[in-house]
């Protein structure tokens, strides 16, 4: 049994287990404790990804909120240009129709003091042509006595 190889090669087996039981059991238990350390890291990094995808989705919500606010704030902006714009063009209306208005007024005006003109000059020709015509042809005595009828009828053609 001594002499037996396999016998001692039974015996180195055991003891060789044996001195292995010890530094095994400090072997599992660092790999239990990394174990458990990988599996809290685990469940951390998936508590982190939840959260991060309830913070994308919030994110996502948040940003469809300001595009629709965007289209919102834009349409509201193109409301008031187009009312700017309406308000203006009836502005520039109304300031166009006065200001035809007014270059009428002063067209009729022009046309009132150019026929005044025309008539005053007409008179002064006339006059200018009448008396010519009676320094001509009439004596001093008939001149004077036109001119007595005529200061007669002034009071009357005054009023």
């Amino acid at each position: 049994m001594f002499s037996d190889p396999t016998f001692w090669v039974g015996v180195s087996f055991v003891i060789f287990i044996a001195l292995m039981i010890k530094p095994s059991r400090k072997v599992l238990a660092a790999l239990d404790a990394r174990a458990g350390r990988i599996k809290a890291q685990i469940e951390e990094a998936q508590k982190l990804r939840e959260d991060a995808q309830h913070l994308l989705a919030e994110y996502q919500r948040k940003q469809r909120q300001a595009i629709e606010e965007a289209g919102q704030i834009l349409a509201h902006a193109r409301a008031e240009a187009t009312r700017h714009r309406e308000q203006a063009a009836q502005a520039l209306e109304a300031s166009l129709k006065r200001r035809e208005r007014q270059a009428l007024d002063r067209i009729g005006q022009a046309e009132a003091q150019a026929v005044e003109e025309v008539r005053q000059a007409a008179a002064d020709v006339a006059i200018a042509a009448t008396r010519r015509l009676l320094e001509s042809n009439l004596d001093q005595a008939k001149r004077s006595e036109m001119i007595d009828a005529a200061i007669k009828e002034l009071p009357q053609k005054i009023h």
